[in-house]
């Protein structure tokens, strides 16, 4: 089936709508028109242009696409294969062992499969926090592997096996946003701070403020990253409203009040946080701080790779928070503090705000560009009956369910089918990365890499310092930093 033309309009019909508005209103029965890409009406039985393509929403639910502001796309390739994984076990595979074995090669497949994934799951946005970029020739794959497909992608660019001064300080690493600054949606940098007192990301810092690039770390993380990070980007005036924080589950109230203070937003990956450990997810603590949230889902390495599940992670973490804190002082909640709809505007609107998009994505309002979703499926039973739109979708929709998506008007997902992709090639490239690291890493070891054992080594004790980390492991003691 051929995309639509986006010359031609394109109106659904007679859905609940999601506007995610100021008010999160939810329009019953309405119409949304598009034209030339964007939100052109809303309303009931609207009279469109002759020739508008009809799309049928009644029975299902309108929403704007979901924006994930923290994915490593270029992990696709091993989806599944660390399911019993720690961070720990995280770490030794991707930091210690493995992570160096990626060709651009497989970074490209990475990111082709999960960029497709997250089209198809109804995440028109999102954020490849790319920290497998070792290379240029590494950077390059990613950008053309998410420029095939018909999504809106950043590429936040990272490299975990080198220091971050020393990755941004090159001549080619600012070449590279020069060459291919108009073929994503945006870039931002990817790097986290150890909190050594000499504060040696800071020349990362200098590069993203000359290149105008937001920073978007990994941040409040247990035994990597915590307050003194925190405190040491906001003391040297590093701390902006578009800097991103992942995940922020172990800080203290001072910590939360740095982030709140300089504008800055949460990027809560729960089901990855409860499985694999960094930290209790946070949402109650932003709350209360008054700190802009947006959703994540990490890794699919370790966790599943659709909002659907973010959305129904976050909140039950939050509500087991506030009835195990009740429960603890003899009290019983009656009426929960965090409610569907508010988790569903994180992962739409939240995101939108985190990126600095919200003018123009995130919400279903006239003038906004045509970032849609459709959510509906009348072969499910578990799609009837829609009562609550909101809570449906934060609580019963899954991937399977999501209809259509739009980007920009135009649609690439219809009756259930992504539009105008090579999933069969996308297949291809993942089986031949799979081939290569089985090949590299052994039978043996590829089979005890899903369960690997933890080195004896200091080095583990924070990961995120960039050190040297086959040489530290064969010495038994720290590498030096590089």
């Amino acid at each position: 089936m051929p995309a639509n033309d986006l010359r031609r309009p394109t109106v659904l019909r007679g859905g609940a709508v999601l506007t995610m508005d100021s008010g999160r209103t939810v329009l019953e029965g309405h119409d949304v028109l598009v034209v030339d890409g964007r939100i052109a009406a809303i309303g009931v039985d609207l009279v469109v242009p002759d020739g508008a393509d009809e799309i049928d929403a009644r029975g299902g639910v309108v929403m704007p696409g979901m924006v994930d502001t923290h994915r490593h796309l270029w992990q696709t390739t091993t989806r599944g294969y660390g399911a019993d994984w720690t961070l720990t076990q995280y770490f030794v595979w991707y930091y210690l062992n493995w992570g160096k074995k990626f060709r651009p090669a497989d970074i490209h497949a990475g990111n082709l499969l999960g960029a497709l994934e997250a089209i198809d799951a109804g995440v028109t946005t999102s954020v490849d926090w790319s920290h497998g970029l070792q290379t240029i020739d590494h950077a390059e794959a990613a950008v053309d592997a998410l420029a095939s497909v018909p999504g809106k992608f950043v590429l936040a660019y990272g490299n975990i096996q080198d220091a971050p001064a020393n990755w941004t300080g090159t001549p080619e690493f600012r070449k590279f946003f020069d060459r291919r600054s108009g073929d994503l949606e945006g870039f931002q940098i990817a790097f986290d701070v150890t909190g050594d007192p000499s504060f040696p990301e800071q020349p990362a810092f200098e590069v993203a403020r000359e290149l105008d690039l937001a920073v978007t770390t990994h941040a409040g993380v247990r035994g990597a990253t915590g307050d003194d990070a925190v405190r040491l980007i906001h003391e040297h005036g590093y701390g902006e409203a578009r800097t991103v924080y992942v995940h922020a589950s172990t800080f203290s109230a001072d910590s939360y009040a740095r982030i709140a203070a300089t504008g800055g937003s949460v990027s809560v990956a729960a089901e990855s946080e409860q499985n694999a450990g960094q930290g209790y997810p946070a949402t109650a603590a932003l709350r209360a701080h008054g700190i802009p949230v947006s959703l994540s889902q990490d890794s699919c390495v370790l966790g599943s790779g659709d909002l659907f599940s973010a959305m129904r992670s976050t909140l039950g973490a939050d509500r087991a928070y506030e009835h195990l804190v009740a429960h603890a002082r003899g009290e019983t909640v009656t009426h929960v503090s965090l409610h569907a709809d508010q988790v569903v505007e994180w992962a739409t609107r939240g995101g939108a705000r985190a990126l600095g998009r919200d003018s123009e994505i995130g919400s279903v309002e006239v003038g906004k560009k045509a970032d849609l979703v459709l959510v509906r499926n009348d072969d499910s039973p578990a799609m009837m009956p829609l009562l609550n739109p909101h809570g449906h979708v934060a609580l019963h929709a899954q991937r399977a369910d999501v209809d259509t998506v739009l980007v920009d008007g135009r649609i690439v997902k219809r009756a259930g089918r992504l539009i105008g992709v090579d999933l069969a090639g996308a297949r291809r490239a993942v089986e031949a990365t799979v081939d290569h690291l089985r090949a590299e890493l052994g039978e043996r070891a590829w089979r005890e890499g899903m369960n690997p054992e933890i080195p004896d080594t200091k080095v583990l004790d924070n990961p995120y310092t960039y050190t040297d980390y086959r040489s530290a492991a064969t010495r038994g003691a720290p590498a030096s930093k590089r």
